[in-house]
């Protein structure tokens, strides 16, 4: 297993699927040449101080580690983003979401994300602009 630690491989995976869990996100991306699973963790500084997120940061790590790459797939990239729940969820859960999310990534029907959506480069219709709403100023009334 290696780590993502190019901005590019980040937002390269934020543009695939994702599922989403009390405690945080993972997305995934398969990308174009077979490898080793390679993974990537972010914490927003919105989930609290340096210490806090840190915290959140080693309990991802950890329950990574502990699954060993048990649902993750050669091949793919895969990022978790920590949220403020991560601080006191329990740990036993926190592998069970996982699991979960990870079997959802893995299921077309039941993946959310960019990848099921049509790309913004695959041929089809455009989609119709939304009419705009115009207004018209009223003079004041003195």
């Amino acid at each position: 297993m290696e780590r993502l630690t190019r901005r590019t491989d980040f937002r390269a995976a934020a543009a695939g699927m994702r599922a989403s869990v009390g405690a945080f996100v993972v997305q995934a991306r398969r990308r174009a040449e077979a490898g080793p699973v390679r993974i990537g963790f972010t914490v927003s500084r919105q989930v609290g101080n340096a210490v806090e997120r840190n915290r959140v940061r080693r309990r991802l790590r950890e329950i990574v580690r502990l699954a060993q790459g048990g649902g993750m797939r050669d091949g793919h990239d895969y990022v978790l983003i920590g949220r403020r729940a991560a601080l006191n969820a329990p740990f036993g859960e926190m592998r069970q979401e996982l699991d979960a999310a990870l079997s959802r990534i893995h299921d077309p029907e039941r993946a959310t994300g960019a990848a099921r959506e049509r790309s913004l480069h695959q041929p089809g219709p455009p989609q119709p602009a939304k009419p705009r709403r115009r207004t018209r100023r009223q003079p004041r009334q003195a």
